[in-house]
């Protein structure tokens, strides 16, 4: 039997019975659609999230004070922990590949001009801040580089900023109150948006000694390494540990790598891609189910069928092939149309909800597709094996 004559039997009969061939493949095609449809959204928010913590840039190495994690030492040692300084971040400069350092600490506090207040983010930092978290100036410029101690009282502010305090004049060489203190704007910042619930846009940048004394604070909040592409970044961070633990004697500090961040979130959601895509491979067992069921019943009401197939000289192998031929059918155009079906639907609800993240991983797609043709050519086995079976005379005596 030739292959064309294969697939002219196969499709004869599930076109014969086109509603147990439009059901069987329903099955196959809501799995499909349910795997498709569920990892789009999961690798949508996957992307979404990498991106909003690359938004900084994918070089940066944050200090925290204090150990995350305790070795069972008594209080007494725990009172002795060396806040971070602003000496601190500049001693890390002279360290080999390492490009800025930004000494941070940050609050809210009510921003005054004229008779308008808004209560914002108020952060202190450094000259260094659009370099370090790859940010722009739209207008004037940022704060200048000059010793920390000795810093004018300047302020950079974000667009939201600007728009709420100045609707309708130039912002730049202007004076507003930060707490009880006036500061004149220096520069305003390119408009940024929402990076991880936090509008950057809603900010006003002060020089770090000031904020510090406007927050009542000896220390700072965290410290921000930029350090230069492609360098090792676990010899940086060992050199960051031992020039810290050399000028405060004990390891009192957290330092965190955009890797090791990157790489915990992107554990976190390849196992959220997995289990959701492990729950639309539930619907393909239904559907495997469901052809099993359908390739069974199907035996029974061809029997004559088989019986003169048999007759005519069609070997037991070659009624295995036929009836495993129609199930790895029936799975595959329903595999097509529930991938097509999911498709659309993600891309459906990103274009009706464009803040919807949606990324296709044609992995899986792919994968649920071979999945779908192997489970119903699994599933279809048996039955296309007791097919095979049947005596010709005893099949063609059946009624």
């Amino acid at each position: 039997m030739r292959t064309t004559d294969y697939s002219i039997l196969a499709f004869s009969s599930l076109k014969f019975s086109r509603l147990r061939t439009y059901l069987t493949a329903l099955g196959i095609a809501v799995g499909i659609a349910a795997v498709v449809l569920l990892t789009a959204l999961g690798g949508g928010a996957q992307d979404y999230m990498l991106g909003q913590f690359t938004q900084f840039g994918a070089h940066i190495i944050a200090i925290n004070p204090g150990k995350t994690s305790t070795m069972g030492v008594s209080g007494a040692v725990i009172s002795n922990v060396r806040p971070l300084s602003v000496e601190d971040a500049e001693s890390l400069l002279t360290l080999r590949n390492i490009q800025t350092s930004v000494p941070m600490v940050q609050g809210n506090l009510p921003v005054e001009r004229g008779n308008r207040t808004r209560w914002t983010m108020v952060i202190g930092v450094n000259h260094e801040v659009p370099q370090t978290w790859k940010m722009k100036v739209a207008q004037g410029r940022f704060l200048p580089e000059e010793s920390p101690e000795q810093a004018r009282s300047l302020a950079v502010i974000g667009d939201k900023i600007k728009r709420e305090l100045f609707p309708h004049s130039n912002p730049l060489g202007q004076f507003i109150r930060v707490g009880q203190e006036r500061y004149r704007v220096v520069g305003v910042m390119e408009r940024k948006g929402q990076v991880l619930g936090f509008d950057m846009d809603d900010i006003v940048y002060l020089p770090i000694y000031r904020a510090m004394s406007l927050y009542n604070r000896e220390s700072l909040m965290e410290i921000d390494i930029l350090y230069t592409a492609g360098r090792d970044e676990k010899l940086i961070v060992e050199q960051i540990k031992q020039r810290l633990i050399k000028r405060h004697g004990t390891e009192d500090f957290t330092i965190t790598s955009q890797t090791d961040i990157l790489g915990t979130l992107g554990s976190i959601l390849n196992i959220l891609t997995a289990v959701v895509a492990g729950l639309g491979s539930i619907s393909l067992l239904v559907g495997g189910v469901g052809i099993f069921t359908i390739m069974s019943i199907a035996v029974n009401e061809r029997i004559k069928e088989i019986g003169l197939l048999r007759a005519l000289g069609a070997s037991r192998r070659q009624v295995t092939l036929l009836f495993l031929l129609e199930a790895a059918i029936l799975s595959g155009l329903g595999g097509i149309a529930g991938m097509v079906f999911g498709l659309g639907i993600a891309w459906s609800l990103h274009f009706f909800i464009p803040a919807l993240p949606v990324s296709v991983s044609w992995n899986y797609v792919i994968l649920a597709e071979v999945i779908a043709i192997v489970t119903g050519m699994v599933a279809g086995l048996v039955p296309a094996r007791r097919a095979a079976a049947m005596a010709p005379v005893d099949a063609l005596r059946s009624e």
